[in-house]
């Protein structure tokens, strides 16, 4: 198999090359192609790489058994490829300082894919993956785009008029979360199976509601074991009366919704922002690990810890160190190479993922018992809404499993961002700016039309292609 990464420059790439090189996904590719329109990021990716093949303890194969290829030509990325990975950042690390930046200025939420900075993401991204989608549509029509860019829900759903079910999108907080569970309520999980798990939602916007074992579901019991929920990052999150009232565990994103004030605090009270943090790192770190040669991996590794460290650091206290299973990665890539392995015919797996909620409307699903209404992962949702819930991956694509109905409160808050979500996405296909207004004014995490004109007003400051895109 030919796969492309498109982003190819990206820090986490070395993460995907480590799984292939060896363990399970060993052998499955034969070609790696880093596609990048930088190309200092493309060398020093390949340093790393270099760095990786020759170091012992990570026993990889053979470099010579996995060809990998740099290029800044999408025509030559794409042709011939089979399968296509995406996590691009237009605008770079600057441009996520500006999506957070802008908004803390206005006391409001700043994260670059919830709330205002997740917005001025998507507004950036769609346009920049829309392209890269008809690419595929025209140099390489039969490949599969597994989207790791962001915000991936919003990303995912803009890019279905042109690939349909082949793209689908990946996040790794959800089964992260699933998988930290079970380990705390003593569930086994095998690898690529999801029996007895109970999730929905939308990407960074979810909630673990079942997770049995033996037919018997263990998670109100884990709800109310305030020490067995201190053992894993979600439960130390959120209060363990505030969970035990809710009835489900939720996404470490949503401590941005029930908490928000105390994020915004911890926020503007730190000495820069995550995305500073990393944009100054990166900054120094690229043009190092060009030049390191063979050290050029144990730079690389160090850096990405120290990254990993400070992951959703607002929302711990001063100190608390992060799991160390946390910080060894494997997360986006296990679950990319994971559908890969899926698609090509090795045997199907369950996995959470962004895909569209009608299940009809994927292989494998079937319709509703008159033959005309596909059956939604979701109640209450759209069935063309792409939503983050239980898959099965097969060679066909990712089929959805049906969920439980919705709290309320819980479907009220996804159709409120779905809807946010749609104006976003009209913005950013049409260069509709009153839709992009819109979007700011209607996310619950803004709610005021006044702020919504500064908030984009200031993006466009900031990134000023972004004027240029409206009609």
């Amino acid at each position: 198999m030919r796969l492309m990464i498109a982003g190819g420059g990206g820090f986490r790439v070395p993460l995907v090359y480590r799984a292939l090189a060896s363990g399970p996904f060993s052998g499955l590719v034969r070609e790696l192609v880093l596609y990048d329109v930088d190309p200092a990021r493309l060398e020093a990716m390949d340093a790393v790489l270099n760095a990786m093949a020759s170091e012992a303890s990570l026993s990889p194969a053979p470099r010579s058994q996995l060809t990998i290829r740099t290029t800044t030509s999408m025509t030559q990325a794409l042709t011939g490829t089979d399968m296509v990975f995406a996590a691009v950042r237009p605008g770079g690390t600057a441009g996520r300082v500006a999506d957070e930046r802008v908004a803390l200025e206005l006391g409001l939420l700043g994260q670059e894919t919830t709330g205002a900075g997740g917005i001025s993401y998507a507004l950036r991204s769609i346009p920049a993956m829309l392209e890269l989608a008809e690419a595929m549509r025209q140099l390489a029509p039969e490949a599969w785009l597994i989207n790791f860019t962001n915000p991936a829900g919003m990303v995912t759903e803009a890019l279905r008029p042109i690939l349909g079910s082949r793209v689908i999108g990946i996040c790794d907080s959800a089964s992260g979360l699933v998988r930290r569970a079970a380990e705390a309520a003593g569930v086994p999980l095998p690898e690529g199976k999801l029996d007895g798990v109970g999730y929905y939602g939308l990407n960074h916007l979810g909630w673990l509601y079942r997770l049995e074992s033996g037919g018997r579901d263990l998670l109100p019991e884990l709800l109310s074991d305030a020490r067995a929920l201190s053992g894993f990052e979600e439960g130390r999150l959120f209060p363990q009366p505030f969970l035990a009232q809710l009835g489900c565990l939720p996404n470490e994103y949503l401590f941005y919704y029930y908490d928000t004030a105390k994020a915004v605090a911890a926020m503007r009270s730190a000495e820069g922002t995550r995305g500073e943090s990393i944009h100054s790192q990166q900054r120094d770190l690229y043009p190092r690990l060009a030049a390191a040669g063979p050290a050029a991996y144990s730079l690389w590794d160090s850096a990405r810890r120290s990254r990993e460290e400070g992951y959703l650091a607002e929302a711990r206290p001063a100190g608390e160190e992060r799991d160390a299973e946390d910080l060894d990665g494997g997360g986006y890539e296990r679950v990319a190479l994971s559908i890969m392995r899926a698609l090509a015919g090795a045997g199907n797996a369950e996995l959470i993922l962004n895909t569209v909620n009608a299940a009809g409307d994927n292989a494998g699903a079937q319709p509703s018992a008159d033959g005309t209404t596909a059956i939604p992962a979701i109640p209450g949702l759209p069935p063309d809404a792409v939503v983050e819930v239980p898959c099965v991956v097969s060679p066909e694509g990712a089929a959805p499993l049906p969920q439980s109905v919705p709290y309320d409160s819980q479907l009220s808050l996804m159709l409120s961002i779905k809807q946010v979500e749609r104006l976003t996405i009209r913005a950013a296909t049409l260069g509709d700016r009153d839709a992009a207004i819109a979007a700011f004014a209607e996310h619950p995490l803004i709610g005021s039309e006044s702020l919504a004109s500064e908030l984009l007003n200031g993006y466009e400051k900031a990134f000023p292609a972004l004027r240029e895109r409206w009609r």
